[in-house]
């Protein structure tokens, strides 16, 4: 019994510290033209408007959508809150969330073949977050020269979406366990990209 009540406290502080980590990402709405996106932004330590600072998009996957604007941070968010990398690495962070029932990307089936993915343009959600980018770049200190996109899953295929749609506008980019049209991603041939998938995503 003794045992149970120690893993259920070790369980609850953890869940706690992740919780208050978290709140390293301030809650926000990005609305424009009656469209809205929420997301969550996170500043570097000591943020100086006079410096100038990488910027980070991150693109969660199809499981942590909706409009709680919280559940986008459940993958990933840990990797930029840990107090080393924060300290290490200075940028400002982007978490958008995807609303319910809609996507990164426009429709694609379990089965659809890479060569089968079609352009046509950003998907509604996607098309937001890159405007939230745009404004970030004319209202923050942000070098457009370091703009990085990240995504998993559902977000790993809006980062190839991303970037081929706008080859100019990013540094580099880390699609895990996405899909693309090998055909658009001659567009960014030049582009420093880290490419991930593994068994573990039985979706793609």
């Amino acid at each position: 019994m003794k045992k149970y009540f120690y893993s259920v406290l070790l369980l609850l502080l953890i869940n706690t510290f992740a919780h208050a980590k978290n709140e390293l990402f301030i809650k926000k709405e990005f609305i424009i033209k009656g469209d809205t996106l929420r997301y969550r932004v996170m500043y570097p330590e000591n943020y100086d408007k006079k410096k100038s600072y990488p910027l980070v998009l991150f693109l969660h996957g199809s499981g942590e959508r909706g409009d709680d604007n919280e559940k986008q941070l459940v993958h990933g968010a840990s990797l930029f809150t840990d107090s080393l990398n924060r300290h290490n690495f200075q940028a400002i962070i982007l978490f958008p969330q995807c609303p319910l029932k809609q996507s990164w990307v426009h429709r694609v089936k379990k089965d659809t073949k890479p060569k089968d993915v079609k352009s046509k343009g950003l998907a509604k959600p996607l098309e937001l977050a890159k405007k939230l980018v745009d404004y970030y770049l004319k209202t923050e200190s942000v070098n457009k020269k370091r703009i990085y996109v990240v995504g998993l899953s559902m977000g790993g295929m809006g980062t190839f979406d991303i970037i081929c749609q706008y080859p100019n506008k990013f540094a580099a980019a880390i699609p895990i366990c996405g899909i693309a049209n090998v055909e658009h991603l001659k567009k960014v041939i030049k582009m420093p990209i880290r490419i991930y998938n593994g068994s573990s995503d039985n979706v793609v």
